[in-house]
């Protein structure tokens, strides 16, 4: 038995779970997926330095110890999300240039850890090299410009920034040995948009009407991948994600944003006032350590070529998840409306049928949206004392230096 396989039981026994042969059917891999796992296999995640990207990272590295994790970053990329990696002393960084000879995708020398590779995608030559250097057996593509309001001030960036890197991730694949990689595709439930009363909850074969500039992108990103799939043959399959969150969650959604406020009121740092914007919608949420085994799980059960949903199955007003939230509160707050927190377009309602992705995969959601929040919040009270102690400890006339 491999070193892999071994660990894999043991992991299974100590959480009291089934082995592999008493999952159900569709959660077992097959022999040629066992085979592929039995050896070290190169994974690449753009992205890696974000949200979704350390908590996969994090995921590959305790489910799968024998993969060899690879990222990308660039020089302007915040570290934050790696620090527990880094903390593990797992973590290597080649800062500025690198070398495509066999030594830099030597699995046995790299598995268990994560190499970060300097690379800005929406350069095709610098993916190009990073593709040839890693010569990866597994792509999960997360990085994008993904904040929704930010598309409406900035649309031409987010679609030339998302749409041309997956198109220079996909050339630089298809010039390779495109057979042996499979690639996932985060999409998003942002595609969907307007909603009828009628199509929720919603499944895949909903029409697409997206709302909003990063929306468009994301559409723009999903249909490539089809194109690629039929015109070239390759292995790829696209996560439509619905809303997800938790620890080290930026404040681009509701309720991180309620969580740091939250937790810089509880510091002393802010008048007791929530701000908020339309608390009337409604958003399926699922926990981005779920999230993350389901973008593995899609890559080695789903079928290449196809779209999935990936969500909790249900919804929440996001009134709900802000008195979730307050639940925790250690002082009391008023929440206040705030103009500049509303969408000049919104979509209403956010549910997902996982019906599909679930027949494919046997993954289900784990972890439960109050224990979500109530983790988001202790790690933004984590991060909001950490910043506080570090301005405390600087002295007059210094000025703190770091990673933008």
């Amino acid at each position: 038995m491999s070193r892999l396989a071994a660990s894999r039981v043991e992991r299974e026994v100590d959480r009291g779970q089934p082995r592999s042969d008493q999952r159900p059917l569709a959660e077992r891999p097959s022999a040629a997926q066992r085979l592929l796992l039995s050896a070290p296999v190169r994974v690449l995640i753009t992205g890696i330095t974000g949200f979704a990207g350390s908590h996969l990272a994090e995921h590959i590295l305790a489910e799968h110890p024998d993969a060899a994790v690879y990222g990308t970053y660039r020089w302007r990329s915040r570290m934050d999300s790696l620090e527990d990696l880094a903390r593990r002393k797992v973590l290597d960084v080649v800062e500025g240039r690198y070398s495509t000879g066999p030594e830099i995708r030597d699995t046995d020398a790299r598995r268990g850890r994560v190499l970060l590779l300097h690379c800005e995608l929406t350069d095709a030559g610098a993916v190009e090299k990073l593709i040839a250097a890693v010569q990866p057996q597994r792509i999960f593509h997360l990085a994008a410009q993904s904040f929704v309001q930010s598309s409406f001030d900035e649309p031409a960036s987010t679609i030339d920034i998302n749409v041309r890197s997956q198109v220079n991730l996909l050339e630089a694949v298809r010039r390779h040995d495109a057979d042996q990689t499979r690639i996932q595709i985060a999409g998003s439930s942002e595609e969907y948009g307007l909603v009828m009363p009628d199509e929720v909850p919603m499944k895949e074969t909903n029409p697409l009407r997206p709302l909003s500039p990063y929306a468009v992108s994301k559409v723009a990103q999903d249909k490539l991948a089809w194109q690629y799939f039929k015109s070239y043959g390759m292995h790829l399959v696209v996560t439509r994600g619905f809303n997800h969150t938790g620890p080290r969650h930026g404040t681009v959604l509701a309720p991180s944003s309620f969580s740091r406020q939250l937790a810089e009121i509880e510091a002393g740092l802010r008048e007791p006032v929530i701000h908020v914007g339309d608390l009337t919608t409604k958003r399926d949420w699922t926990d981005v350590r779920d999230t993350v085994r389901a973008y593995w799980a899609a890559l080695e059960r789903g079928e290449p070529g196809e779209a999935y949903n990936v969500g909790s199955g249900r919804t929440w007003t996001i009134r709900e998840t802000l008195d979730m939230i307050l639940a925790h509160s250690r002082v009391k707050v008023r929440v206040q409306e705030d103009p500049a927190r509303l969408r000049p377009s919104d979509v209403p309602i956010l549910w997902a049928d996982v019906s599909k992705f679930r027949r494919a995969t046997g993954w289900e959601p784990r972890i439960p949206l109050e224990k979500t929040l109530g983790d988001l919040l202790d790690d933004w009270r984590r991060r909001v004392n950490r910043s506080k102690l570090l301005d405390l400890a600087q002295s007059p006339g210094q000025v703190a230096v770091g990673r933008e």
